[in-house]
């Protein structure tokens, strides 16, 4: 399925929380037309689904998505965990062993799409400090330069202490983000 917008330009936030189904099952389409469409947007917030727009190509959206939105400052994220693929494009920290990925850690520096966005608020609701989670915000907080504010909610009571440890043992590339705070 292959969607199609115009006139968005005057949106300023977005959620995207797209799924569709169809007798039970699930049906993937391309929101790449969305993604382009949604340029002048300032806060999104995106669901694992929204994401996952081709259960093959996992969030190969995700750079689409922040590149083409040059005055995005705040990203919601409700949930991290997503299929690994060799398709995730470089806002995932999954690095799938194949003979694609190791040719491009050959390459001269390749730019980043987290490197170039303006992102200064960061919020991850359901976090549930699976490893792939934890992987993926040290891959966040080690590319995202103009980050001021991170948010993390959802921790499970159970596991408090040993995932805010985690999480605060993780290096921050912004100079202007000095702690992450717990909802």
């Amino acid at each position: 399925m292959n969607y199609r917008f115009l006139d968005l330009d005057s949106l300023l936030q977005v959620r995207l929380n797209l799924k569709l189904w169809d007798h039970h099952k699930p049906i993937y389409g391309d929101v790449t037309n969305l993604a382009a469409g949604i340029t002048n947007i300032t806060t999104l917030h995106l669901s694992p689904d929204s994401l996952e727009s081709n259960k093959k190509k996992g969030w190969q959206v995700m750079p689409l998505l922040l590149n083409s939105c040059p005055n995005l400052h705040t990203l919601v994220f409700k949930g991290l965990v997503h299929r690994v693929t060799d398709k995730c494009g470089d806002a995932c920290a999954c690095t799938p062993n194949n003979k694609h990925n190791k040719k491009m850690k050959k390459k001269s520096k390749v730019i980043s799409c987290l490197w170039t966005c303006q992102v200064k608020v960061l919020e991850i609701v359901e976090y549930g400090g699976s490893f792939q989670e934890l992987k993926q915000m040290r891959h966040f907080l080690g590319n995202l330069e103009s980050l001021e504010t991170v948010r993390v909610g959802g921790i499970d009571a159970d596991n408090t202490i040993f995932l805010r440890a985690n999480l605060l043992s993780l290096p921050i590339v912004s100079s202007y983000c000095n702690n992450i705070h717990f909802i």
